[in-house]
């Protein structure tokens, strides 16, 4: 997670019921608006792992932004031979309790939404305390939180998009919440402009884990 402006706390596992779930019975008045592919990422020198993402837009953020905070994060992982082959971005229209990150109401959008993952959701801000930036959630930390596992929740003004959605996709792919103070380390606790280079045992870690729970494969 980054903590307002830049403090990054990943894997935190705080949870806080603020409301009883929907019902097995009642479904969320989810609409999606469009989907847009995007493919014309940057191509690592070489690729060696391929990665899909689905990225939900909840907050109306412009495509533009979105776009170009993903060439920053396709540029950083392909550091690692990672490949962002495709995303997917969702336009989706979901009620205002909806469109903040907040741990109850965000396990029943994801719930019915039943995206592949790994997934980027693009909110209007968090309504968890303490407030992040953004959440990563992995496998170690979905224990009690099964449907965001594998996902990444980004807050409307997070500063240096492309940068801290490459930090939370690594902390997914690595299923991992360290960070790495040395200078210029993607996983510093701060994500600036500064960091984005990961060391060859980073790089290791979160190909290997990547491609062990099925969220990267092997490029054909």
């Amino acid at each position: 997670m980054s903590r307002r402006p830049s403090l990054c706390a990943a894997f935190a596992g705080l949870t806080i019921a603020l409301m009883a779930p929907v019902s097995a019975h009642e479904h969320l008045p989810l609409r999606i608006e469009h989907r847009t592919a995007i493919r014309d990422l940057p191509v690592p020198s070489n690729p060696a792992h391929s990665l899909e993402l689905r990225a939900v837009n909840l907050d109306r953020w412009p495509e533009s932004e979105i776009h170009a905070a993903l060439r920053t994060t396709a540029q950083i992982l392909g550091h690692c031979g990672i490949r962002i082959t495709r995303v997917d971005v969702l336009n989706v229209t979901a009620p205002e309790t909806h469109r903040y990150f907040d741990t109850p109401r965000s396990r029943e959008l994801a719930r019915e939404l039943a995206l592949p993952k790994p997934a980027v959701f693009f909110t209007a801000g968090t309504r968890q305390v303490p407030a992040f930036d953004a959440e990563a959630i992995g496998r170690g930390n979905s224990r009690s939180r099964p449907e965001l596992m594998d996902t990444v929740w980004i807050a409307q003004g997070a500063r240096d998009l492309g940068i801290v959605v490459a930090h939370e996709l690594t902390h997914v792919l690595m299923d991992s919440g360290t960070h790495d103070n040395t200078p210029g380390n993607l996983m510093a606790e701060n994500t600036t402009p500064q960091n984005t280079q990961l060391t060859a045992l980073q790089c290791e870690l979160l190909t290997a884990t990547g491609r062990r729970n099925g969220l990267l494969r092997g490029v054909d």
